[in-house]
């Protein structure tokens, strides 16, 4: 996977100062890595590979944890002084906006979140990590301790070439509004989000 460098800048957060880097995939696709401290080397550093979830992580929807996961992590990283988060533009496990939208209305008729990218033709992910890998290549990073819930994408990333010396747990957000959401996640996907 071929990425540029486009851009980096200051990004000053309630939770400590961030730099922004923005990349630039070969087809056009635009994503983003946080950062604070020194992370290049070969001292494990605390990390998220984040999907662009606009619904949650923008406007603040109660229908999954995405939001509360891109918070925690900036959190955790603030408090450690170090780490980083690398920011997939893959939105809706890799559907894109309108249909991640149109899978909402299957979800509103009943249907889980597999079944709902399903009914639209889609895999139940589509996501793609290896941009991820890219990334971290870029910034030097060459071991991490990966907050996720997700063992597909522990399995997406060390299959890249990741040394992953640990899985920390990420378990926020969880409320009435996305039970089911959560739920499938466990049940459907294999995430680890239940004790």
């Amino acid at each position: 996977m071929n990425i540029t460098l486009a851009a980096k800048t200051r990004l000053p957060t309630p939770y400590g100062l961030f730099h922004l880097y923005g990349f630039v995939e070969e087809g056009g696709q635009e994503h983003l890595a946080m950062v604070m401290g020194d992370i290049a080397g070969d001292a494990p550093v605390l990390a998220r590979v984040h999907s662009e979830c606009l619904t949650g992580d923008a406007l603040f929807s109660m229908r999954c944890d995405c939001g509360p996961q891109l918070e925690a992590a900036m959190h955790k990283i603030g408090e450690a002084g170090q780490g980083v988060i690398v920011y997939l533009r893959q939105e809706g496990r890799g559907i894109g906006l309108i249909n991640k939208l149109r899978a909402y209305a299957e979800q509103d008729e009943g249907a889980d979140t597999v079944e709902a990218n399903e009914k639209l033709g889609f895999p139940a992910d589509a996501r793609d990590y290896s941009v991820a890998v890219a990334i971290l290549a870029a910034l030097g990073v060459k071991r991490v301790r990966l907050m996720t819930n997700n063992p597909r994408k522990l399995q997406a990333l060390e299959a890249c070439g990741v040394e992953i010396s640990e899985r920390v747990a990420h378990r926020v957000g969880a409320s009435a509004e996305n039970e089911k959401y959560l739920a499938t996640k466990a049940s459907r996907l294999g995430h680890l989000i239940t004790d």
